[in-house]
Parts: structure tokens; sequence; C-alpha cells
């Protein structure tokens, strides 16, 4: 029976979760078990310190779940493993393991994933005594990347962390050969030579991977360039996987980006532009979400797409508000981040909290939220991408903090000059439009350095009797008066 005592061990392991098995062996999708293991007295000793960084171990076997769910398994059982101590040649001890054996041939299951980091041996440990095949955490990540990969980046990308992860699980492959024997000196093994085989042709495909992804690294640096000379600034949308990144992307856009129920919905990045209510254009990036002990190669892997975030102009924090583990969330957001070489204590000021899912939350709830929300410094914003709720607030925040804000200035232009009142609202911010008596309009509008010396070289060209800059004494960023008529 069990040898790891915890009174939490009664949850592990359930039965089937329901279902006749699939007639049809080809159409049907895997049998799979979906285990968590977890040491009692750290989660325990990290609970009473109110560690929010440490998650209850039933959500955690939640996560572990949904992300078998998103690859289409079919979970026939699931628990909680509490271990006294790790064993290091199979992770857990004899007696569950024994215990998982007769689950695991009774449910004819043919997967089972470890949600823990396990070593090579571990896992090829496991797999002879279980007799299944075993997937741990950073495998079945990238398993969900892999299928969810569309864009020739994205699958690269995925390719070189999955390369890079099962480098070091090579022998795994080999055990049915012999690695050593004896012979001359320079002869080892069949299995030790495809092994090293093996092993080269991996170094040579990472290394071409590399290649073409900084062709992409290089690409990226164009577009952003281009968009700097537009310029529009961007706001990058980043936060723990399902929070709602794609419902309120597609909120604010009107895109119809993929945005479901489900753990990393989104992996190739997106980008939309958006006019704000104050007339100010922006880039609004998508991008892919983050989850607890995200990968080390995931995370070096997707560097070129997360560089968007790290050269945001404004980052929007989306937090799902309604979900029990969401300050727990956001602190496994904040380390990716850091590994990124974001720190969102020293970059506070472009980083704006959304506590999305406010629909989700009950209504007596509702103003207590607000009220947190609103004495946060800075202030986060109480949002629900599915109702519209907090939209209007978010989008005047994220106008205040933007950059560089430029010049504002009215110019007054006569009826002739519909190109150049085109040209302004196509390449400045126009905020507002004044039509006078004698048909003449006055723009107030905001422009850079840049914009600002073409539009004044423009006025030149036609004359102050078709159009001019009003001007009366006002300060310099903010040039008003009544216009000449």
């Amino acid at each position: 029976m069990i040898d790891e005592d915890d009174p939490e061990a009664a949850a592990a392991p359930k039965g089937p979760r329901g279902g006749k098995p699939a007639t049809d062996s080809a159409k049907a999708p895997t049998r799979a078990a979906v285990y968590l293991p977890y040491r009692p007295r750290v989660a325990k000793r990290n609970a009473a310190a109110h560690d929010a960084s440490i998650r209850a171990p039933a959500e955690r076997l939640a996560e572990a779940i949904g992300l078998a769910a998103a690859i289409d398994l079919d979970i026939r059982a699931e628990g909680l493993i509490p271990l006294a101590r790790i064993r290091p040649a199979t992770l857990i001890g004899t007696g569950k393991l024994a215990e998982l054996k007769a689950l695991i041939a009774e449910q004819e299951i043919e997967l089972v994933v470890i949600d823990f980091a396990l070593s090579p041996g571990q896992q090829r440990n496991l797999e002879k005594e279980l007799n299944a095949k075993v997937l741990d955490r950073t495998g079945l990540i990238l398993e969900i990347f892999g299928r969810r990969a569309r864009t020739r980046e994205g699958q690269l990308q995925v390719e070189l962390a999955h390369l890079t992860w099962h480098k070091s699980r090579l022998v795994r492959t080999w055990t049915h050969l012999e690695r050593q024997r004896g012979g001359f000196g320079f002869l080892g093994g069949p299995g030790e030579t495809q092994i090293e085989t093996d092993r080269r042709l991996i170094g040579d495909r990472i290394d071409a991977i590399k290649k073409e992804l900084e062709s992409v690294v290089r690409t990226r640096e164009l577009h952003r360039g281009g968009r700097e000379r537009v310029p529009y600034p961007v706001v990058a949308l980043v936060g723990y996987t399902n929070a709602g990144k794609s419902t309120l992307f597609n909120r604010v856009t009107g895109a119809g980006v993929l945005a479901k129920d489900m753990l990393f919905a989104t992996l190739d990045p997106t980008m939309r532009e958006v006019k704000l209510p104050s007339g100010r254009r922006i880039m609004l990036s998508d991008t892919v979400g983050f989850i607890s002990d995200l990968p080390t190669s995931l995370i070096a892997a997707f560097r070129a797409t997360l560089e968007e975030v790290i050269a945001a102009d404004v980052i929007l924090h989306v937090r799902d508000i309604a979900h029990a583990e969401s300050e727990a969330q956001a602190k496994d957001v904040e380390t990716v981040l850091a590994e990124l070489g974001i720190d969102l204590a020293a970059a506070e000021t472009r980083v704006i909290e959304v506590w999305n899912k406010s629909d989700l939350i009950a209504p007596e709830r509702g103003e207590e939220m607000a009220h947190l929300a609103s004495r946060r410094d800075p202030p986060a914003i109480l949002a629900s991408a599915i109702t519209g709720q907090g939209i209007d607030p978010l989008l005047a925040e994220i106008a205040r903090r933007l950059p560089g804000a430029g010049e504002i200035i009215d110019i007054a232009l006569s009826p002739a000059q519909g190109k150049l009142v085109h040209w302004l609202y196509d390449k400045a911010e126009v905020t507002a439009r004044v039509e006078r008596d004698d048909g003449w309009s006055v723009l107030t509008a905001r422009l850079d350095a840049d914009r600002r010396a073409q539009l004044d070289a423009r006025l030149a060209e036609i004359g102050t009797e078709q159009g001019h800059v009003v001007d009366a004494g006002k300060p310099k960023r903010r040039r008003r008066a009544v216009a000449k008529g």
C-alpha cells in the first residue's frame, strides 16, 4: 500500500473518470493517468508562511489535468502522491509504485503524466515499472506547444526546445542495445555508437534551427524599426495561461484570435493596430501565456517572440482574478518576466495590472474587489473581457501611461486642404475638430518632432492663407488660440 504518510493520501489515486472505451482504436484518444507528486511538509510549511508562490496540491493537480486535456488525452485516473522523501531511482516509493502499476494495468492506461521534473533515469525506470509511457511536466508542455504552433517561427521554437530537452534522454531510446562490450579499445557497444550518432545529429539540427531563428529575430527587429518610424507605441499583453488575454485582445481590437477556456490556446503572437478613444494609435500584441515551472528551454526558445514584451512601451499584466490561485499565478508571471530581464518592480510605471474575469466574481464581492484594485499602487483595472466592464478605464489608463506624448497643436485649414486633413488623421493623433462658420476646420492634433517638421514644411508650401498653426502664446506643449478668420 501507500508508504508515504499524509492525510491527503486518501485523495490518491482516484478511479476512472467515466465514459466507455472507444471501439475504434485508430480514432480513440490515448488513455492516460495524471498524478501530482508533492512534499506534504514543504506544502504545509509554505502555507503557514503564506507564500503566495506555492499552490495548494489540489489546484496544481487540476492544472496538470487541464494540461493533459489540452492535447485531448482520455484521462482515466488522477491523484495526488504525497512524498515522504524523493527516491533517486523512481521518485516514488515501492508501495505506491505497486499500487499505480495495478491500477494502470486494470484501466489499460497507455500514458502516465507525472507533474514533476523527472530525471532521465527516473523517467526510464518508471516506464519499465509501470509498463506505460511516462511524460513529466516539461514533456507534456512541449507536446502541447508542438500541437499548437502554427507559424514557421513557432514550430522552430518548439522544435528547438524539444530537441534540447530530448538530447539528455537519448539513452532511453536505445536501452535494447548493449552500451558496452569487449573489443578493441576504441570500439564501444552498438548502443553507445547509436547514441553518439543521434546526439551529433540533434546537435547539428539545433545549430541549424538557431541560425534560422536568428533571421527571425532580424526580421522582427526590422518590423519593430518600421513601427518605431510610424511611430506606434507597442502595448503587450502578458499573463498566466488561460487568464483571458486573447479574449481581451479580441474585445479591444475586434480581431478573431482563437480564445478558448483552454491552457495555451494562444501560442503564435498576434499584433493589431488599435486607435484609442484619445485618438492615439497603438500596436497591441497578444503573446503566449506563462505557467508555473515553465521549462527553461522554452523560455530561451521563445525569447525572440517575447522580445515584443521586452521592447513594449506598456505591459498589460492580465490576471484571472476569479481564480483561487491568482496571486500565485501572478508570482509565476513575474518570475518568467524577470528571466527575460523585465523587473516589474522597476518597470511599474509601464505595467498595468488588469484584473480580468470580474464577471465570474460573486456580486457581493464585486465592490470589494473594485476597492482593492483602486487601492493598489499603481491602481489595477477591474475588468471583464466578456462583458466589456472596465475596458474604457483600461484604454484611458493606457493612453495616460504611453511615453513620448509629443506636442499638441491646433491647425486651421481652409476647405481646399482636404489632403492635408487626411494626412493629419493618418500621421498624427487628431483629438478634436471644430468646423467654423467660414468653412475652415480647426484640428487639435498630437505630433512628435519629426511629424511636426513635416507639417511645417507642408504648411510652408500652401501658405498661411490656406492653413496655419494657431498660436496665442500658450506653452509650447499646448498651443491654442482663436483661429484666424
